[in-house]
């Protein structure tokens, strides 16, 4: 079975937790759509349960717009103050200062994938621009796209997006789209969904 899982940001506990109520199997892929870091408290164990989680499952780790921020300034010194702006000052601190992050780490962070196309199924961070075909899409789009796509009746025709970025109260189902992002590092819920029975999983994040 396939599992699709939310935006995590820094919240390692809660990550821990949800996984544990996952009926995962050997055969089980986990499907991650970015935002791993930023804003709460432990992006270092984040990354290092995903690079761990790696290993003995099937996984697809997406990029959001938070691991992007991260690699332009780590890799390109680019951007400080809006990866500031939007948490970084969490995810240095548990690393210790920049210079504690590993390049195992980055090498994940540079893994990461834009998109995911699975049959009919499209996963990827924060959407599509509405009515552009896959392949002319702008990355941009994909990492920070908002209202345009959400309000979308059918965004991408003949496909059901899978996204997160924006926090909803409670997963997004749609004929169409799926929002997995539940604010979890706001004190709501970490989420994810299996793909094949839709079945939702979820952990409280509040203190």
């Amino acid at each position: 079975m396939t599992f699709v899982i939310g935006d995590v940001h820094g919240c390692f506990d809660c990550l821990k937790k949800l996984l544990s109520k996952l009926p995962l199997t050997g055969d089980s892929r986990l499907i991650f759509l970015g935002d791993y870091v930023d804003r709460g408290p432990d992006s270092k164990g984040v990354i290092e349960t995903l690079i761990e989680l790696s290993k003995s499952y099937d996984c697809i780790f997406l990029r959001g717009n938070h691991e992007q921020m991260m690699l332009d300034y780590l890799l390109k010194g680019e951007n400080l103050e809006l990866w500031m702006m939007n948490g970084a000052d969490a995810t240095l601190r548990s690393y210790g200062g920049v210079n504690g992050i590993s390049k195992q780490h980055v090498d994940f962070l540079e893994s990461t994938l834009i998109y995911h196309v699975q049959g009919n199924d499209l996963f990827v961070h924060a959407g599509v621009r509405p009515n552009v075909p896959l392949e002319k899409q702008d990355r941009f789009d994909m990492l920070w796209i908002r209202y345009e796509f959400i309000y979308s009746e059918d965004p991408l025709p003949n496909f059901r997006i899978f996204f997160g970025h924006t926090p909803f109260q409670d997963v997004m189902v749609s004929k169409n789209k799926v929002g997995l992002d539940t604010g979890c590092v706001y004190g709501n819920k970490l989420s994810a969904i299996c793909l094949e029975t839709m079945k939702i999983y979820q952990v409280s994040c509040g203190g």
